[in-house]
């Protein structure tokens, strides 16, 4: 006999065995306990079907539970199921949660950055990394990580400015890429920029000003739209990046645009920088 996942239903608000969900609108409780919450039903099933994370357990409305019974049956058995009605759901929470899907996952262990970019250039025939620089605003790094998920990116780091990937709200407005996508942080900024250079990348920075190339002429670099690693780098859409990421990079490149408009957001600049700069598929 197969063993199933266990049903729970929660009766009690204050149930310690729900300390995990508890005032989710506390954006670091989940972290200060060594966790992170997956919210919604499509993020829930990149999480099962895609990612390497494991939710230690889920939480859903008794109306989710009914339409999702098939695929919980599939759930490892020492992953608890816990189903609350709509209105005690909303209360343990402290905010409605109309999606009606939670699970909550382990926090990994810190990623050494180099190790991740070195990794790539192993594993990948022509990796793309994108690298983040003050990026404070989930719905931009959700977004981001979105787009390299579609479009091709292999991994993401960060600087210790830029915010948590694994905030709720950025795993649900990457449609689940937190959750499939390497990620690491910087813990010395800007030197890793050189480090990654040494690796082989060749760093590009996305900059609007006059004194970057145009991405479409860039497509015609070898170095860029080849086999080489590229490291495409991003900053915040007010300030841009700093002086001294701009001096660290090897081609500072701009995207084309209709007069009048000075940028695009920042997750849409990578999209098409990404998708721009996708490797020449060899023929068969």
């Amino acid at each position: 006999m197969v063993a199933r996942p266990q049903r729970i239903e929660v009766l009690d608000l204050n149930d310690r065995r729900l300390a995990d969900y508890q005032n989710l609108k506390d954006a670091t409780l989940a972290s200060r306990r060594g966790r992170f919450i997956v919210e919604g039903r499509g993020t829930l099933e990149v999480l099962l079907e895609r990612s390497e994370f494991r939710p230690d357990s889920i939480l859903l409305s008794e109306r989710t539970e009914r339409s999702m019974a098939e695929r919980l049956d599939e759930l490892a058995p020492e992953c608890p199921i816990y189903v609350a009605n709509q209105t005690l759901l909303d209360s343990i929470v402290g905010f409605p949660i109309h999606r009606g899907c939670l699970a909550a996952c382990q926090r990994p262990d810190a990623t050494d950055a180099l190790e991740m970019a070195s990794r790539l250039v192993t594993e990948k025939r022509a990796p793309r990394l994108v690298i983040l620089e003050g990026i404070r605003n989930l719905d931009n790094v959700g977004g981001i990580f979105r787009n390299s998920m579609a479009l091709g990116g292999h991994g993401v780091i960060l600087c210790a400015e830029s915010c948590d990937p694994l905030y709720r709200k950025a795993i649900r407005t990457s449609m689940g890429g937190t959750l499939c996508l390497p990620f690491a942080r910087a813990t010395h900024w800007p030197e890793i920029l050189g480090e990654l250079r040494e690796l082989g990348y060749k760093i590009l920075a996305m900059d609007p000003g006059k004194g970057g190339i145009e991405l479409s002429q860039l497509c015609a670099d070898s170095d860029f739209r080849g086999e080489r690693p590229v490291a495409i780098l991003l900053g915040t859409e007010g300030g841009g990046l700093s002086q001294i990421a701009l001096g660290c990079s090897d081609r500072l490149c701009r995207i084309e645009m209709e007069a009048g408009v000075d940028s695009l957001n920042v997750s849409v600049a990578l999209g098409i920088a990404l998708h721009a700069l996708r490797p020449v598929s060899k023929s068969l």
